[in-house]
């Protein structure tokens, strides 16, 4: 499959989980995949299931501190998965006008990811973000179920991300849910 040929794309703040969702389907989609880990050990497991198709950069603290020519070329990334504003906002400059961020952390502030978006919509780069709730990959939470009666996986948030990132063309701004219809706590 080259659904996302050409695309480079960078993942940062979460190796495991999630972020590793987003970065398999993108690097079967054919992209270019920048992924950090926060420990070798979890380097190591990403490096597994990506195979040579992605690059995984160890970095503790879930940052990423390098240039764009560590995507494959001087133009940087088109893609960016972050956990927040904050892990995003140094690999903004590297990002290239016209693309997208999203934002992937359980609960991201909706005035942060428009404050974002209005921020980078003179470069056309569009800014969203999906909330999960209730995630098989996440900490056991002593709660109910949501409505759809069962646990959610990250590769379900990982397609939402990836529809927000690729798909949503005139969408910047927004905050998708994807817990199962538990909505706001």
């Amino acid at each position: 499959m080259t659904r996302y040929a050409g695309r480079r794309a960078v993942v940062v703040g979460q190796d495991t989980g999630i972020g590793l969702a987003i970065a398999k389907r993108l690097v079967e989609g054919g992209a270019r995949v920048l992924l950090t880990a926060r420990t070798a050990a979890d380097g190591a497991h990403a490096r597994t299931e990506l195979g040579s198709a992605a690059h995984v950069v160890e970095s503790p603290d879930g940052s990423f501190g390098a240039g764009p020519e560590d995507m494959g070329g001087p133009e940087g990334p088109d893609l960016l998965f972050a956990d927040a504003v904050a892990t995003a906002r140094p690999l903004l400059p590297l990002l290239r006008d016209g693309g997208a961020v999203v934002l992937t952390a359980p609960a991201p502030s909706p005035a942060a990811v428009r404050e974002l978006a209005a921020e980078l919509a003179p470069r056309g780069i569009r800014v969203n973000a999906v909330a999960p709730g209730c995630i098989e990959a996440a900490p056991a939470v002593a709660s109910p179920l949501p409505p759809l009666g069962r646990l959610g996986s990250a590769e379900e948030v990982a397609r939402a991300a990836l529809f927000l990132a690729t798909d949503a063309t005139f969408t910047t701004g927004a905050q998708l849910p994807v817990d199962g219809g538990l909505g706001p706590a």
